[in-house]
């Protein structure tokens, strides 16, 4: 299992995607999430379909306590090495709620900011000491500019952004490069029966431009293409026309 890459949010509809095109590279997993049952399915599949190491480790991403221990649990399921992460949990939450809750508020901010930067931050250090390997983490096209529609999770996702660019840049001389995925709108759980939505993309799909993006130590990748060029477009309306839009 030594050099086993680490997949925290394994069991989201990307993750699942994630693991099992990995697994098909020969590459040894170490899938973690919330459900320690069907982590542990996953991880059969896996070790049965593709013949690879793989190990299931329980975290929450809605606490910040433990994220440590359960860091420390990952590097020693991997044989004391991992060569690399990819960060693949978010929560959208509720926007309406979260304009009066102020729970619901913070459990989105936990969840996709915080308890990513701590693990991130944790998988830094252990990938500079061995001077090899790559962190791979998923942020959304939502974090491009503010709607009022999505706010709250979009400026998480805005601040994990410009963390990971930060991260990037702290690492470029250490042999390890550090990857940003901006996925528009994907065929998930997340996104199951909200109105409005076209040109879902496939999570088989999203995790193949993810493993593309990880061999060839891309910097930032919108998946699919396009939305590169349409959040270009909506950062340049200017604010006052923008208002107008009602997005």
């Amino acid at each position: 299992m030594s050099g086993a890459v680490l997949i925290l949010g394994a069991t989201t509809g990307i993750g699942r995607a994630v693991a099992r095109e990995l697994a098909r590279t020969r590459r040894s997993l170490v899938v973690a999430g919330r459900d320690l049952e069907e982590l542990q399915t996953l991880a059969a599949d896996l070790r049965v379909r593709y013949g690879v190491g793989a190990v299931a480790c329980r975290f929450d991403a809605r606490a910040s306590e433990g994220l440590g221990a359960f860091f420390r649990e990952c590097v020693e399921a991997a044989g004391g090495r991992l060569e690399g992460v990819v960060l693949c949990f978010g929560y959208a939450g509720s926007q309406q709620r979260a304009e009066s809750d102020w729970e619901e508020t913070v459990a989105i901010i936990q969840t996709n900011f915080l308890s990513a930067v701590r693990l991130l931050n944790l998988a830094a250090d252990h990938l500079k000491e061995a001077g090899a390997g790559f962190i791979c983490g998923i942020t959304s096209v939502a974090g491009d500019r503010g709607r009022q529609s999505n706010y709250i999770y979009g400026s998480a996702k805005a601040a994990l952004g410009v963390y990971l660019q930060g991260l990037r840049d702290r690492l470029s001389g250490a042999g390890v490069t550090v990857t940003t995925i901006k996925p528009g709108f994907v065929d998930t759980p997340m996104t199951f029966g909200r109105p409005g939505l076209r040109g879902l993309a496939s999570p088989q799909r999203v995790a193949r431009v993810i493993r593309r993006a990880i061999e060839r130590g891309r910097a930032v990748v919108y998946v699919p293409w396009f939305w590169r060029w349409i959040m270009l477009f909506l950062r340049l309306v200017p604010e006052r026309i923008f208002r107008r839009l009602r997005l």
